[in-house]
């Protein structure tokens, strides 16, 4: 394996104790792999440049950009190149799940979450931090000096998965509170109404912010690997319920497909970016999509 590819792999990174260290690890080999391969553009992008439009001064064209890429870039000004991040975590109960108790979805989505605001605050964007159950928990203000990234990393540190999910509710309650046009990336499993979390999103974009939403699984909720007669429970209310496995595999697969279908589609529709991960999934499919996020933001 190479050592970018290790330093993406969910299993690796969790036997890593500091958060700070875990961090720094994928964004290590997250950028070694972006600057390794055909995504190179991005890579330039992310810099202090972005692709030359109609309209843009060529007194701006980076020549010397040009020389080595033979394409367009202008150099972006301050209020390009600065962006507000706002990491939006589900601290509810079912993210503490893990069927094979390796690493649980809200393990994935701490170290997501740390590695997004060392990219940031690397790149002196402001990000703040949001933690949400059935409404929001505690929230950090944006800033981006480098002593915040410590401030992000203890109250990430501290968090502990409890408590019930309302994604909307919380998703509402943010739209209330930012003042400015910001990027929000939110880290859940998505429990609870998809017409209510729809809505939510909507508002956000209506409002004029980006949205992320990776949906984060564990991967017996994606391979439904359950055999025979099997007794299943709700982590967060505690109910249990028996049920046939074999005989409802099947209608399992096929509702989580039409519910991630849905919102493909409503991703497409309203603009925002949906990312289906599972705490197998390499850290570099995640960060990708924000970087590509954000080097289209204008």
């Amino acid at each position: 394996m190479q050592n970018s590819e290790a330093y993406l792999n969910p299993r690796v990174v969790q036997s890593i104790r500091r958060l700070d260290l875990k961090a720094q690890f994928i964004v290590k080999g997250f950028m070694h792999g972006l600057h390794a391969s055909p995504l190179q553009g991005f890579s330039v992008e992310f810099s202090e440049h972005r692709k030359y439009e109609q309209g843009d001064d060529p007194k701006d064209i980076d020549w010397v950009l040009y020389a080595r890429t033979d394409k367009y870039y202008v150099r972006k000004y301050e209020a390009e190149t600065n962006m507000t991040g706002w990491l939006v975590v589900d601290s509810s109960a079912s993210m503490g799940v893990s069927f094979g108790g390796e690493i649980t979805k809200f393990d994935y989505a701490i170290s997501l979450s740390a590695a997004l605001s060392y990219l940031m605050i690397y790149r002196q964007d402001p990000v703040g931090l949001i933690t949400f159950d059935e409404k929001i928990r505690s929230s950090l203000p944006a800033k981006s000096k480098r002593s915040h990234f410590g401030e992000i990393l203890s109250s990430l540190t501290n968090l502990k998965p409890s408590g019930e999910t309302n994604v909307a509710a919380a998703l509402t309650q943010l739209s209330g509170m930012l003042k400015r046009a910001s990027l929000v990336m939110v880290f859940s499993d998505l429990l609870g109404d998809p017409d209510e979390t729809l809505r939510s999103i909507y508002r956000l974009r209506h409002a004029g912010h980006d949205v992320i939403l990776f949906h984060i699984l564990d991967e017996a909720e994606t391979t439904f690997p359950f055999k025979g007669s099997v007794e299943l429970e709700d982590p967060e209310t505690g109910e249990t319920i028996s049920v046939d496995a074999d005989a409802m595999r099947a209608d399992y697969e096929s509702a989580l497909e039409e519910f991630r279908e849905r919102f493909r589609r409503e991703a497409a529709n309203a603009k925002f970016d949906f990312v289906e991960l599972d705490v197998s999934v390499p850290f570099d499919k995640a960060l990708l999509e924000y970087l590509v996020a954000r080097s289209q933001r204008r």
